[in-house]
């Protein structure tokens, strides 16, 4: 009795064939999961850069504009960065006025993801720029669903 052991070939194209179907299903899954995980770090910053300005506007009556560019005019403790460090963060922060209105009445706080002075590989091409101002009004420059 000679018994062979093994896989032919044509097995292993059709495993090959099955792997390649299930990754090519899975992966947009779970990079479009890892894109809505990051964006929680700009809305967690905005939330944060918000708060820090009602403070601000209680002590100073008014808001104060930010960005990274006036980062040594801009008040103290005002990040212009999402994350830990600003080589680190995802988004870009900048605050202004509301449109069409004063600083001193309403601020504008704007998340940009992936600038050249963050991680500029960071895209999110759902949403992109988020914004979230005195008033509580949120938005993003994208189509998607980008805040709960």
């Amino acid at each position: 009795m000679n018994i062979k052991s093994g896989f032919t070939l044509i097995e292993m194209l059709v495993v090959l064939v099955i792997l390649s179907i299930l990754v090519s299903v899975a992966y947009p899954s779970y990079a479009g999961h890892v894109v809505r995980t990051k964006r929680t770090e700009g809305q967690i910053a905005l939330i944060e850069a918000i708060q820090q300005q009602e403070r601000y506007h209680l002590q100073h009556n008014t808001y104060a504009e930010f960005s990274a560019s006036s980062e040594a005019t801009a008040p103290q403790g005002f990040r212009w960065w999402s994350g830990a460090s600003a080589g680190s963060s995802l988004y870009e922060l900048e605050a202004y006025a509301c449109p069409g209105r004063d600083i001193a009445d309403c601020v504008e706080v704007r998340a940009t993801p992936g600038t050249d002075k963050v991680d500029g590989r960071f895209r999110d091409r759902e949403c992109g720029a988020l914004t979230l101002d005195s008033l509580g009004t949120h938005a993003s420059a994208g189509t998607g669903r980008c805040w709960p």
